[in-house]
């Protein structure tokens, strides 16, 4: 077993052509379990790939997450695989509305459309994984390596087993063992502010689409209708060593802080702070919010590639993996939707129709590569009244 070679400055574009007939039906391997990874099984599996789904939380854990926009392509990903908007879009408002704040008051209103749709996590998640066969989700199998073994990749997990593929997924999200071990030049860097995360048990009629208010410098606060209730994002500066006391571990360790991460200290301070910036009713939705989450916002360089070759197989980064968008951006379950679809195209071409495997990923990462690194780029321009000022 041989441990597997440094990626070579571009990714091959020519190789030989298969032999005419159809080739093998390649046997992939998707790591990580949220919404990118679920996504790209349920469409290999629609195309008749055989999938194994990884995911290195244990059945049992705690999983969840907030409010997602889904933009038309993706939605219509969705469709395809027999999720309908009736189940995952619980308030079907296209409305965004942009309030400007000064001490607390509406200085200025601006409202447009929205080209799609929102939903949770918790919702999006529930509809992917109850549509898997049995079997297909393997839970606590955390990978821990990639190494080459008869010309074909080979996954390593915590527990010394292996699992052997002819193409792997890494769709393991921000802080990706893929990306680690495949584009390892590429760092999370922290962007020193934080999502404050809540979902109150009960809402006012004032919101019925997706609210942006926008206090001044440091702040921003967003909220939407959800079922049962609201769920709001209240973004604050913050530095990483008060992140940690905050939350007990780094930005870059504890990319996500869960309702028990959240310190009585995280509490006071976003208490605190909705009371000085947010009208009322908004500041009241957050004090009462019993649970809460975290996560901190990332930077990351833009990708160059999305494809390596193992051996005679290859291995590729989707979604977070690849690229880890700021939330401002909206496009972190939008990308990563949209490159399992076209990612499933080239593959069932090449299936189907005899295409050179490598030709067809290179296309798929020169159609997909550009949107990737235009939301990495887009969301410090988005966000730099957020992370150039302390409160």
């Amino acid at each position: 077993m041989t441990q597997l070679y440094a990626p070579p400055a571009s990714p091959p574009r020519v190789l030989s052509a298969r032999a005419a007939g159809t080739p093998p039906r390649p046997r992939v391997a998707v790591v990580g379990g949220s919404l990118t990874g679920a996504t790209t099984a349920l469409l290999l599996l629609h195309a008749g790939f055989p999938v194994t789904l990884y995911e290195a939380a244990p059945a049992a854990a705690p999983r969840g997450g907030g409010l997602i926009g889904l933009e038309h392509p993706a939605l219509d990903v969705l469709d395809r695989l027999g999720i309908s908007q009736d189940e995952i879009v619980a308030h079907p408002s296209e409305t965004v509305l942009e309030v400007t704040l000064r001490y607390r008051q509406p200085i200025h209103i601006a409202r447009h459309l929205y080209p799609g749709r929102n939903t949770t996590w918790s919702l999006l998640h529930r509809a992917l994984t109850r549509r898997l066969p049995a079997g297909v989700l393997q839970t606590g199998r955390r990978v821990t390596g990639l190494t080459e073994h008869g010309g074909r990749p080979h996954l390593v997990f915590a527990d010394d087993s292996h699992a052997v593929a002819d193409l792997v997924v890494f769709a393991d999200g921000r802080t990706s063992t893929g990306r680690r071990l495949l584009d390892p030049g590429r760092r999370l860097r922290y962007a020193g502010y934080v999502a404050h995360r809540g979902h109150a048990a009960s809402a006012f009629p004032q919101v019925r689409g997706f609210l942006r208010l926008e206090p001044g410098p440091g702040c921003q606060y967003n909220v939407a209708p959800v079922p049962g209730g609201l769920d709001w994002t209240l973004y604050l500066t913050c530095s990483a060593d008060d992140y940690t006391r905050c939350f007990g571990a780094p930005p870059q360790r504890r990319t996500f802080a869960l309702p028990h991460h959240v310190s009585d200290t995280a509490r006071a301070l976003v208490d605190t702070r909705a009371a000085l910036v947010l009208p009322a009713p908004h500041a009241e939705t957050v004090h009462t919010t019993t649970t809460r989450m975290a996560a901190p916002v990332m930077d990351i360089d833009p990708p160059t590639h999305m494809a390596w070759p193992v051996g005679r197989g290859w291995a590729v980064l989707i979604g977070d993996a690849l690229a880890p968008v700021r939330p401002h951006t909206g496009r972190g379950a939008n990308n990563g939707i949209e490159q399992a679809a076209d990612f499933t195209t080239a593959l069932t071409q090449h299936h189907r129709w005899g295409a050179d495997l490598p030709t067809a990923l290179d296309g798929w990462q020169r159609r997909q590569l550009p949107a990737a690194v235009t939301a990495v780029r887009q969301g410090p321009r988005l966000g730099v009244h957020l992370s150039n000022h302390q409160p």
